[in-house]
C-alpha cells in the first residue's frame, strides 16, 4: 500500500513540477526590469526585459501555443521606431515598439530562414 501511494504521488507531483517549470521561464525576476510589454493578435503577450547587470535584453513571450523564453538580444532604431531582435536556432523574433503613425502599437513578426511566417498587429500594455 506504500508503495502504491508514493507512485501516486510521484506521478501527481511530476505534471506540476513540468507545468510550474514551464509557465515561470515566462515570468520575470528581480534582476531584471521591463523595457516593454505588448498585447498582439493571436493571443501573444510579448514581454521585453533588461538585465540590470548584464543589459542583456531578454524576450518573455505567452501565447496559446505554450511559453518561450530568449535571451541575447538586440535593440536597434530604425526610422525612428526601435526593434528588437532575438534568435533561436533558425527563427528570429522582431518586436517593434510602435509604429510612426501611432507609438502605442507595433508588431511582432517570426522569421523562419529569414523568410518571413508570421506577423501579428501589436499594442503597448
Amino acid at each position: 500500500m506504500k508503495i502504491l501511494l508514493k507512485i501516486s504521488a510521484l506521478f501527481l507531483a511530476l505534471p506540476i513540477s513540468v507545468l510550474t517549470n514551464c509557465s515561470l521561464r515566462a515570468s520575470a525576476d528581480s534582476t531584471a526590469g521591463i523595457v516593454l510589454s505588448t498585447k498582439c493578435q493571436g493571443g501573444y503577450n510579448i514581454n521585453i526585459w533588461r538585465n540590470y547587470t548584464s543589459g542583456e535584453l531578454l524576450y518573455r513571450a505567452t501565447n496559446p501555443n505554450g511559453n518561450l523564453s530568449l535571451g541575447k538580444g538586440t535593440s536597434k532604431a530604425t526610422e525612428g521606431v526601435r526593434v528588437y531582435k532575438f534568435r533561436n536556432g533558425i527563427y528570429e523574433y522582431w518586436v517593434w515598439d510602435g509604429t510612426l503613425d501611432n507609438p502605442q502599437s507595433g508588431t511582432l513578426e517570426v522569421y523562419k530562414n529569414n523568410r518571413i511566417l508570421m506577423r501579428q498587429n501589436c499594442r503597448k500594455s
